[in-house]
């Protein structure tokens, strides 16, 4: 099956799939953390219920359908495809952001000096990169693009919609805007980017390589940056 077919095929599953209402699942969480009492929401733990409700939605959906793989775009004849745009993609928008990160942010009076005290930070740089940012790409794209976009769009929500829907979902995921602070407004227009790329090419090897890269560079630069 070449790579055009197996998107096609990944589209036209998309009808006769079951659970895809489980998406509304990890929506309904972060809708649910934003109205819970600050008290609550200031809990570490309780930072990651949309991420424990969006995981365990995708591995129910995974025990209830077949053809996994192409409903997500995880089928091996698209890495070719997924490898080429994903690191073209990703070393644009790392370039991108890293501007918005050392000059454009400090211009309108905000700091990224705080990013040395993240959890990310901490981890030794030979873990980092590449296998634990890979590792965190990986399952932030299965489960933002690959299940959550999918759903919505096997559910019938109109493409304009899905893909704005699942961005900010994952821009305002308690945990990252915690750890990012006034920065993760950056995953918004990432999550745009990536979302419209799952849609042209319904290959997420496009978007996991775009995410890794550009990770990879602003975490190189910046731990660079900040000593």
């Amino acid at each position: 099956m070449t790579r055009s077919e197996d998107a096609s095929a990944a589209r036209a599953t998309q009808s006769n799939e079951r659970g895809a209402a489980l998406a509304l699942l990890p929506l309904i969480a972060t809708l649910l953390y934003y109205v819970s009492p600050l008290e609550l929401r200031q809990q570490s733990l309780y930072q990651f219920l949309p991420q424990l409700c969006a995981y365990a939605a995708l591995l129910a959906w995974t025990r209830i359908n077949e053809a996994r793989a192409r409903r997500l775009g995880l089928t091996s004849p698209l890495i070719p495809q997924g490898l080429r745009w994903g690191a073209a993609t990703g070393l644009t928008l790392g370039t991108v952001n890293l501007l918005v990160i050392l000059y454009l942010a400090p211009w309108l009076g905000e700091d990224y000096r705080f990013l040395a005290d993240t959890p990310h930070a901490k981890i030794p740089l030979f873990l980092m990169v590449p296998w634990f940012i890979l590792f965190i790409a990986t399952m932030v794209e299965v489960n933002f693009r690959g299940f959550l976009l999918g759903r919505l769009l096997a559910l019938g929500v109109p493409a304009p919609i899905a893909v704005p829907l699942s961005a900010l979902l994952f821009a305002f995921d308690p945990f990252l805007v915690a750890t990012f602070q006034h920065l993760h407004w950056i995953a918004v227009w990432d999550g745009l980017v990536w979302g419209s790329l799952w849609m042209a090419f319904r290959n997420l090897y496009v978007v996991i390589v775009a995410h890794t890269v550009e990770v990879i560079l602003l975490y190189s630069v910046i731990r660079m940056v900040l000593g």
